[in-house]
């Protein structure tokens, strides 16, 4: 079952966090206007053409992607996210750039108990999966979710690097939902990446934040979550492994490759999976 009582702490969390990750981003209202667009190539082609289409945005953080996936995919979008400041901010900017979607405050397990739509593409990406408490009831609420013919698209940082410390050491378990609680909770990984953010306009904002309150992580193996989306009825149709991931540095040391993309050390095998893409389709 979810273990709410994590997800409540993790909600304060995400509260304090967002607020100074927001802090290095400039004025991202102008960005927006002025075309921007925070989605990478990645997902953007896994997706496809979803003009038009209703778009269910999971763990949807404070709206950057999804209004890209309005204005620059013409999806009609709806972004889910647990964070009450995540979602206060998404709408603030929804209204201030003019890009419609709507956002709904909600742990996703409680949206998927109640929710009654369905969706032709549902999207999640970029450290979603360490947040799940229960893979098969969320891989069950996608599939529920989805109308037939739709497909759910994830991308995100791959379980294997998450098994080393920061001088790359093995620290951690791989697989089985392991609990790993942390008393800093959410940190300032935007300053921590130290290359520009999303909006191309890094800020110096909140200094050396600490965050008064703890986090909770689960680490899950990549066969657990592609099995937990084939168990709850959907059919895989996509699976790749990348050396290189997206928009966020986990590793002081590793290669900056451009494009805010980064790689391991050039002192490490080079060939280790850091980021992992999925695509399963919902066939009847």
């Amino acid at each position: 079952m979810p273990n709410r009582t994590h997800h409540e702490i993790n909600r304060l969390s995400w509260n304090a966090g967002t607020k100074a990750h927001n802090s290095h981003k400039g004025d991202q209202a102008a960005f927006f206007r002025a075309g921007g667009n925070t989605l990478f190539s990645e997902e953007m082609a896994l997706l496809g053409d979803v003009s038009g289409k209703r778009l269910l945005h999971l763990q949807c953080n404070c709206g950057q992607d999804t209004l890209s996936l309005a204005g620059h995919l013409g999806a009609r979008c709806t972004g889910v996210d647990i964070s009450d400041e995540a979602i206060r901010f998404a709408r603030q900017l929804s209204c201030d750039t003019g890009i419609a979607a709507d956002f709904l405050r909600a742990d996703i397990y409680d949206y998927f108990d109640q929710n009654k739509l369905q969706y032709d593409a549902v999207f999640s990406s970029y450290g979603v999966l360490c947040w799940l408490s229960d893979l098969a009831a969320w891989g069950r609420g996608i599939a529920n979710c989805l109308r037939p013919g739709g497909s759910f698209v994830l991308v995100d940082f791959h379980p294997a690097f998450a098994i080393f410390d920061e001088q790359w050491r093995l620290r951690h378990d791989f697989m089985g939902g392991v609990v790993h609680e942390f008393d800093s909770g959410v940190g300032d990984y935007v300053a921590l990446t130290g290359s520009a953010a999303e909006t191309n306009q890094l800020q110096p904002g909140v200094v050396d934040f600490v965050n008064p309150y703890p986090g909770v992580e689960y680490q899950w193996g990549t066969a657990e979550v592609v099995m937990a989306l084939v168990d709850a009825g959907l059919t895989l149709a996509h699976l790749r492994e990348y050396d290189y991931c997206n928009g966020f540095k986990p590793m002081p040391d590793m290669r900056e490759l451009g494009g805010r993309r980064y790689a391991m050390p050039a002192h490490l095998p080079q060939r280790i999976p850091l980021m992992l893409s999925v695509v399963a389709e919902k066939i009847v």
